[in-house]
């Protein structure tokens, strides 16, 4: 993901993008378990923790400070504490400042140790964690009060329910132990045990558990008392078993007319039910793609998704190094065919390739996209028909002039898309719409310069976009948001176009989008950037979530009416 407005393009800036990666990362080791965490920040989700041994490839640090970016030997991407790894004050301070969808640039490096689940006691995050020594970490299910089960702990604050989708009876704390004895069929839910006693189901998301292990749990039915209904699964050990192969689960339910929904970051109880509200009905995320993953890495992003009643759609974008590497576009098209046969409604097949942020300079080619996009169509479709077939969606530019080595505009690099026949393996033609300052309504009347181009205004992408493709195919706006610094400190220089949208207008606009979207005829899925991010800094990411500071969102009120 990545909001993109021509004005910076003219300075040179590239929105979100202009940060330089340190040659080759700084590599380190972590002192102490710590948690592994997909932000930086505790109100991110827990990937598992990283054991203190562990190597660790770092690119980047927050803005905010304390908390760096990195890659483990087992390729596991995701943030931990600075205090947490062994290089000093001044190493970290030398790392370049990089936001949770900066691309990450680096390869697993070779070393030790990787991402584990944690004992039961839980790894700190404070200035001084204390290290579990690996002889203390439970090896053997244990015993609770309703049987055999194994102890793994709770990733962050969430409901526990009587059944999958059922009522709620207890409220599960982070790093709670809990003592799970079983799994529902489809894997989303496991059901356990909490110290107080509490017995029941957690979306298997918010437990700090490996995909292996929820496998290895018996299938149960029924509520808190219910009894096993299969065996248990191959145990870990069983090498037929370490990587259990992706069962279709093709959408019973075609995805018709026009929907909407939100890009979330923390996905908690606050975004669900402000989505709600807005009557949104899709869920988008990220997934940066390295060679080699398990589609099933991705299980639980689409599992937590479906059990909160939303659609998903999953951004899969891999590394620009890789792309020029023989062979990777099948194996990111094999990657993604994984992903639809787990169930995703969604794939947008890579994102702003016609940049060199997110795609190699000197290789920037709609035809050779559309190489990787025929690839991953055929392979998504092959596993499972009932998932979206979502084109990347460019980056919104006309600072090229055309196209060159280091970028392409969007308009020449549609064009370049539709003559190389994109559309036969696409169900949606995706666009970026996030540098608005009028509402969608118009269509001149923008105070910045440069004669008004096409990208600043709502309609003018529509129109260009479609009539790139004669209206061959619909369009997804997979990023739609306006920016106000409302409620926060002034916008950082690079963003002051927006400095005097309010938070009334963002309402106002994006219920009015949404609503000429539907009536368009050519506008198929709409997802608002962003719900709940909330990094702001030197890219405001905060300004653009709808969910405002104090918890309010007036734009979920306006979409509502």
């Amino acid at each position: 993901m990545r909001r993109i407005a021509l004005w910076m393009l003219l300075l040179g800036t590239l929105f979100g993008g202009s940060l330089v990666f340190a040659q080759g990362g700084l590599l380190t080791t972590i002192t102490s378990d710590a948690k592994f965490r997909d932000g930086p920040g505790t109100d991110f989700y827990v990937l598992g923790v990283a054991k203190a041994g562990t190597t660790i490839l770092l690119d980047g640090r927050a803005p905010g400070g304390g908390w760096v970016r990195g890659i483990t030997p087992d390729a596991k991407i995701g943030w931990v504490v600075e205090t947490a790894v062994a290089a000093s004050a001044a190493e970290i301070e030398a790392l370049p400042k990089v936001w949770i969808d900066t691309p990450f640039g680096l390869s697993a490096p070779a070393g030790n140790g990787g991402i584990e689940v944690p004992a039961a006691a839980p790894p700190a995050e404070s200035s001084a964690p204390t290290a579990v020594p690996q002889e203390q970490q439970p090896a053997a299910p244990v015993a609770s009060a309703g049987g055999p089960g194994i102890e793994v702990q709770v990733g962050s604050n969430v409901n526990m329910r009587d059944n999958p989708d059922g009522n709620v009876i207890a409220r599960a704390l982070a790093n709670q132990p809990f003592i799970v004895d079983g799994r529902s069929a489809d894997q989303a839910w496991v059901r356990g045990t909490l110290p107080d006693g509490a017995k029941g189901w957690i979306v298997v998301r918010y437990v700090i558990i490996s995909g292996q292990q929820v496998a290895d749990l018996p299938v149960v039915e029924g509520g808190a008392s219910g009894a096993p209904a299969a065996a248990p699964a191959a145990p870990a050990s069983d090498p037929a078993a370490a990587a259990p192969p992706v069962v279709a689960a093709v959408s019973t339910t075609p995805i018709r007319g026009f929907s909407y929904g939100g890009h979330v970051g923390d996905f908690g109880d606050g975004a669900v039910n402000a989505m709600r509200l807005a009557g949104m009905t899709w869920a988008k995320r990220q997934w940066r793609y390295i060679a080699g993953q398990n589609p099933n890495d991705v299980a639980g992003m689409i599992n937590d998704a479906h059990a909160k009643g939303f659609r998903i759609l999953i951004g899969i974008v891999g590394q620009p190094g890789d792309v020029n590497n023989g062979g990777y576009f099948d194996q990111y098209a094999s990657f993604v065919a994984g992903v639809a046969a787990l169930g995703a409604d969604a794939i947008e097949v890579w994102n702003e390739m016609n940049i060199d942020r997110e795609w190699p300079s000197g290789s920037i080619d709609p035809g050779l996209y559309t190489d990787l996009l025929r690839r991953s169509y055929n392979a998504i479709k092959g596993a499972n028909p009932g998932t979206m077939v979502i084109s990347g969606a460019p980056a919104p530019t006309g600072f090229f002039g055309g196209c060159s080595p280091g970028g392409c505009d969007d308009s020449n690099y549609i064009a370049g898309m539709a003559a190389a026949g994109a559309a036969n393996y696409m169900d949606c033609l995706g666009l970026h719409y996030n540098e608005g300052i009028v509402g969608p309504n118009q269509t001149s009347g923008d105070p910045r310069g440069n004669g008004g181009y096409f990208t600043r205004y709502f309609w003018g992408m529509i129109n260009t976009y479609s009539k790139a493709f004669r209206n061959a195919r619909p369009l997804c706006f997979t990023e739609l948001g306006y920016l106000t610094p409302e409620g926060f400190p002034p916008l950082p220089g690079s963003f002051g176009w927006a400095e005097n949208v309010t938070v009334g207008q963002q309402a106002s606009w994006l219920d009015q989008a949404v609503s000429l979207s539907r009536n368009s005829g050519k506008v198929k899925l709409l997802i608002v950037w962003n719900v709940d991010f909330t990094n702001y800094g030197d890219d405001p990411m905060a300004g653009y979530a709808i969910i405002r500071p104090g918890g309010g969102c007036p734009a979920c009120e306006a979409l509502a009416n």
